[in-house]
């Protein structure tokens, strides 16, 4: 229990109708959710505004209001304090109701359009071996330990994210590793966190549906870096052109990493194969069961950060030999009888699609064909279907158009505008299958001896998103039912 004077310092205040002299025993982003004694922030989202539920947070039990508006009727048992705006306020409320959590952890966040997961996972990973009690907040998953938290979003709400904070500090955990989408860094559910450092990994293109242009989706993966503090570090990827632009305004120290230009640390590609690459990390060779320039990349940001957080260096360098990435990211699997090699990796933006492509064609020896299996999401940024098309057509053998999480679009109407994108001389190796599985099995059965198939855009997802329904469905199972019902 908390009181509601405290909970509210350092919130922008306007006005306050009632007495914030009051005990509290919970904050509550959905009137859905609430109970008696609990707080209501109405937030104006993306989709809908939180001031249309008020009446229904109060009938629930809510026991005092925080909004940018005050409603038109007043409860007389309730409080209402009326702020500039709610979704910082959101997240002043819950850094306080959890006893600010991230001064107690030492937390790093983790953005950039790829390569997060992969980043946030191999630091939860190298630090867990490292010996240290670690937290993550990614994607895939949400761990604290040991214990695996199932994750909803990318980057939870301020509350449920402070309450993870704060669960991670209870159970004694030295570091989180957390990845910032851009959504989340926009609507404030990261601000006023106590960051030791953030690491920018690359921006293309991606989420146009939600910010109205590439600079704004820019400037919401800067605002990160914009409000870091002093002792924190800002590490970003040098060979990327938006790098120099994050650390702009910061007033973090400056570091950078590259694969390809001077920075303060470096990675060279020395061999590489499907068994990993050996790479020389500023100066030491080691193997890493790693694949492609961007898992170079995401290595060398993670021994960056060991660097910058004072790790022993051998340590860290035999840790990371050792490091497998996250699920379903380059994952493979290699049929029993033909040995075609099937890739299954989250690539769903056109930057991550062809990096996956490139090193694909960096690895084959010979006359090896790549087949690719492609779908876009539906109800997100339509205007990478064509480019993604484009590429699959042009970097493969064959490439299948198909579903991927359609949500409430037509999946005919979400191929019919990649097909858009597939220029005239790749035409005749492209195929439209609209049901994903059949889409898999007949790239199954198109490969022949050591041929590579990549099935991407889901990775790690046990589900297929169609009409709001989540149905089971896991791209890995699929291809190797497939290939044990076709003998290969």
């Amino acid at each position: 229990m908390k009181v509601l004077k405290d909970i509210l310092y350092g919130v922008k205040i306007n006005q306050v109708v009632g007495n914030t002299d009051l005990a509290v025993d919970a904050l509550y982003l959905s009137s859905l959710e609430v109970k008696t004694n609990g707080v209501f922030i109405a937030v104006k989202g993306f989709s809908t505004d939180g001031h249309k539920y008020i009446a229904s947070a109060i009938e629930n039990g809510a026991v005092a209001i925080v909004c940018e508006v005050l409603p038109s009727e007043i409860d007389e048992n309730v409080v209402y304090v009326v702020v500039e705006d709610s979704s910082i306020a959101l997240a002043v409320l819950a850094n306080n109701f959890y006893d600010n959590p991230s001064s107690n952890i030492q937390l790093i966040g983790v953005t950039g359009t790829n390569g997060k997961t992969s980043v946030a996972t191999l630091l939860f990973k190298l630090y867990t071996k490292l010996g240290y009690k670690v937290g993550l907040l990614s994607t895939v998953e949400n761990k604290i330990g040991d214990e695996i938290i199932p994750a909803t979003h990318t980057t939870p709400n301020a509350i449920a994210l402070n309450e993870l904070l704060a669960k991670m500090v209870d159970e004694g955990c030295d570091y989180a590793f957390m990845e910032a989408s851009s959504h989340a860094i926009h609507q404030r559910r990261t601000y006023g966190l106590d960051f030791d450092g953030a690491i920018f990994t690359n921006l293309s293109h991606d989420h146009l549906d939600y910010h109205n242009s590439f600079k704004e989706y820019l400037n919401a993966k800067k605002m990160l870096f914009d409000e870091l503090p002093k002792h924190a570090f800002a590490l970003v990827n040098a060979d990327e052109k938006n790098g120099l632009v994050m650390q702009q305004n910061t007033k973090a120290k400056k570091y950078s990493y590259a694969l390809k230009s001077d920075a303060d640390f470096t990675i060279k590609i020395l061999e590489t194969d499907f068994s990993g690459m050996m790479v020389s990390i500023d100066g030491t060779e080691i193997h890493t069961k790693l694949i492609g320039d961007f898992n170079a990349y995401n290595l060398l940001s993670v021994y960056a950060t060991a660097m910058l957080l004072d790790a022993d260096k051998q340590e860290v360098l035999v840790a990371l030999s050792t490091l497998v990435g996250a699920e379903g990211r380059f994952e493979y699997t290699v049929s029993k009888e033909q040995n075609i090699v099937a890739i299954v990796d989250y690539a769903h933006t056109p930057d991550a699609l062809k990096n996956v492509l490139e090193t694909i064609n960096k690895i084959k020896k010979g006359n090896e064909q790549v087949i690719t299996v492609v779908g876009c999401g539906g109800d997100r940024d339509a205007t990478k279907r064509p480019v993604m098309a484009a590429i699959a057509s042009k970097m493969s053998d064959k490439a299948i158009l198909t579903s991927d999480n359609p949500r409430t679009e037509k999946p005919e109407a979400i191929i019919e505008d990649m097909q858009a994108g597939v220029e005239i001389i790749n035409r005749r190796k492209v195929l439209s299958i609209t049901d994903r599985a059949e889409a898999i099995r007949t790239a199954c059965m198109l490969a022949n001896e050591n041929d590579i198939i990549l099935i991407a855009g889901k990775g790690h997802e046990k589900y297929q998103d169609v009409m709001g329904v989540k149905n089971d469905f896991d791209d890995k199972e699929k291809v190797k039912s497939a290939f044990e019902a076709l003998g290969k």
